[in-house]
């Protein structure tokens, strides 16, 4: 085994290319985190979403409206979590398990239904998302091989990770979320209309993960594999609680995510057994939560100590 044929200039982009989708569930995540919201239903979404891509792209012949109806799909379900956690009062947890198993459900009965086909389903006709070529970055090997042929969501995730942030931290909006998430009673008392920040914080997060699905079957890939998100709105919620659901720091998590997947699938090649490599994410999710919680406790601490301090 090379190992400069494991850790190479090709692993930027293989790293960036399989944090991708894990991401767009972080940034879903860290939305409806903000207004104190666990959304346990990301995977759900995220499903929907990538099924509904695939199916309108494949009657369409269209990527775009794939992708918009994929959003649709995912604002959806995530009405579903909004409704029965904010109307109903449910759990939010157990109503984002409720979403899943039935995004899961709905989504082979439906490939069944509309597609014929069970397991998976592929077809020249599916109009995958297109790649941007930049023709003088063929004179610079280094950055032809890093940044050249990039999915067009794969340039627009970076630049939702800014807005995101920007909105989160720079607008009104953001600080209405924001206080509504920390602390609820006093949010109402300054007129904040606080069941409606969540309602909009759910719904944004169902478009942006609906996105996230679109992205696995269209761009990602290039059909709709039953299961096919593999628990990524999981490790977009560990990630989101890796950066606190700031979205700058919840992506740089998803990256770890990403750089373990890439190094486990080279390494693959080498003779290692599968099973290690595809425990890989999962001990890096177990790892990027305990790391999150140490942290936050430490930080917990260090406040308890300086207020007992100054009393």
């Amino acid at each position: 085994m090379k190992f400069s044929n494991i850790i190479n200039v090709s692993l930027i982009y293989a790293t960036f290319r399989a944090s991708t989708p894990i991401i767009y569930a972080a940034l879903c995540a860290a939305i409806t985190q903000q207004a104190n919201i666990l959304n346990i239903g990301t995977e759900g979404i995220m499903l929907m979403g990538a099924f509904t891509a695939v199916v309108v792209s494949y009657t369409t012949g269209s990527w775009v409206f794939g992708v918009l109806v994929a959003m649709l799909g995912g604002m959806f379900m995530a009405w579903i979590i909004a409704v029965g956690h904010i109307k109903y009062r449910a759990d939010n947890c157990a109503i984002g398990m409720g979403v899943n198993l039935l995004a899961i459900a709905l989504t082979k009965y439906l490939l069944n239904a509309l597609l014929g086909q069970q397991g998976s389903f592929s077809d020249p006709k599916i109009i995958g998302i297109p790649r941007i070529h930049i023709s003088f970055l063929e004179k610079v090997p280094f950055l032809d091989e890093i940044f050249n042929d990039w999915c067009i969501t794969e340039w627009l995730v970076i630049v939702l990770v800014v807005v995101v942030w920007f909105v989160f931290y720079k607008t009104v909006w953001g600080l209405r979320l924001r206080a509504v998430g920390k602390f609820e009673l006093a949010a109402q008392t300054a007129g904040i209309n606080v069941n409606s920040m969540k309602y909009q914080a759910i719904l944004i997060a169902g478009l942006i993960g609906g996105m996230a699905g679109a992205h696995l079957s269209l761009g990602y890939s290039n059909l709709f594999r039953e299961n096919m998100t593999n628990n990524r709105g999981f490790m977009g919620i560990a990630a989101m609680n890796f950066g606190n659901a700031n979205p700058i720091f919840t992506a740089i998590g998803c990256l770890i995510f990403g750089f373990s997947d890439s190094v486990g699938a080279r390494v693959q090649a080498y003779g290692v057994p599968s099973q290690i490599v595809l425990l890989m994410p999962y001990i890096i999710t177990i790892l990027v939560l305990v790391i999150s919680l140490v942290s936050k406790k430490i930080t917990e601490d260090k406040k308890k100590s300086s207020l007992s301090g100054e009393e």
